[in-house]
């Protein structure tokens, strides 16, 4: 069977009827808002992502964990927290992302909370920079159930690998990748759908090719093309690919950048989706980094009366009225995954 079609078929036996009944009254309510102007919601979020922790060990150029950045604290989700969250949603929540910043296996429990989600039949995905994929964690992570691992490899040699991945060793990411297709077998396992993603910046680009070769030779699943985030993007990057279809950004005459695409004044993921970091605040996505948009705090609300409360309406209000009144909705594009 086609692995991606697999991987399909595992995210269709996730559907209950009252995921299916959440997913539409979600979907409605943000069709209705679209073409009335104003922010209602019905139902509760399709998709959260958990942050296990802010830590990382590499220190990547364009995020702020990898820059030591953050002007919010560092630390590790605490369990009683995450558990309390998943039993008020796991009847309507079908797919839960573990990352949003630092390096997801660095927190003690990782695979622990992964296999949590696993017994309430929810997809889970994780990213990884692919460094702590020892023999012993590969095992773990087959056996907890994980779905889909995407593992982070922006270069097939070591050279054009660190210029993005500072501080990180390419064999480690083919070691780790290695264990993880070796267990699958051990075990007789069809997850996690294993995912090369290949992050397309300048330094990189000639090696687009390659790391779909590597894919193959190593039997990892797909390949994924990522476009990247730039923040100071106006004045040119050394990292904005000369590769058009891979950057998010597009010279003007007098030698500035734009954005390409042009968006309107809405967004899916306000309506079926949230973050939440390693310390309960709930974010409106993942390019609220700083968690500058706090629209709840988990330690001191239930999920459900925040993410009905005003805070949460005044924000879709503010996307449906002017999404530039927003600063990071200012450097946000959508479509920024380009299937290999």
């Amino acid at each position: 069977m086609n692995r991606n079609l697999h991987d399909g078929l595992n995210f269709a036996r996730k559907l209950t009827p009252k995921r299916v009944a959440n997913a539409l009254r979600v979907l409605s309510s943000y069709y209705v808002s679209k073409r009335t102007g104003r922010a209602s919601h019905r139902g509760l979020p399709m998709s959260i992502a958990f942050e296990p922790t802010t830590s990382c060990n590499l220190r990547c150029p364009e995020c702020p964990s990898g820059l030591r950045s953050f002007t919010r604290p560092t630390g590790m989700l605490v369990e009683e927290l995450y558990k309390r969250t998943i039993d008020e949603l796991h009847d309507t929540l079908l797919y839960l992302i573990f990352y949003f910043q630092g390096e997801p296996y660095l927190h003690p429990q990782f695979l622990d909370l992964v296999r949590y989600a696993t017994d309430r039949n929810i997809y889970t995905a994780t990213s990884t920079n692919a460094h702590y994929l020892t023999d012993a964690n590969a095992r773990k992570t087959v056996e907890s159930g994980l779905d889909r691992l995407i593992i982070s490899i922006d270069g097939t040699t070591q050279e054009t690998y660190q210029q993005y991945r500072v501080g990180g060793k390419l064999e480690k990411v083919l070691e780790g990748t290695k264990n993880i297709l070796r267990w699958k077998k051990e075990l007789k396992s069809r997850t996690p759908h294993v995912v090369f993603q290949f992050l397309v910046v300048q330094p990189n680009q000639h090696q687009i090719d390659e790391v779909k070769q590597l894919a193959r030779d190593l039997g990892v699943d797909e390949v994924g093309l990522k476009t990247a985030q730039i923040y100071d993007y106006e004045h040119g990057s050394d990292l904005i690919p000369t590769l058009d279809q891979y950057s998010r950004y597009a010279e003007q005459p007098d030698g500035t950048y734009r954005i390409k695409n042009g968006f309107g004044d809405h967004c899916w993921k306000m309506w079926h989706s949230c973050v939440i970091t390693w310390d309960g605040l709930v974010v409106p996505c993942c390019f609220d980094k700083d968690a500058h948009h706090r629209l709840g705090d988990l330690q001191t609300d239930s999920f459900a009366d925040l993410w009905r409360g005003p805070a949460y309406q005044n924000f879709r209000q503010t996307l449906l009225r002017s999404r530039s009144e927003i600063e990071m909705c200012r450097n946000c594009t959508e479509g920024t995954q380009v299937w290999a």
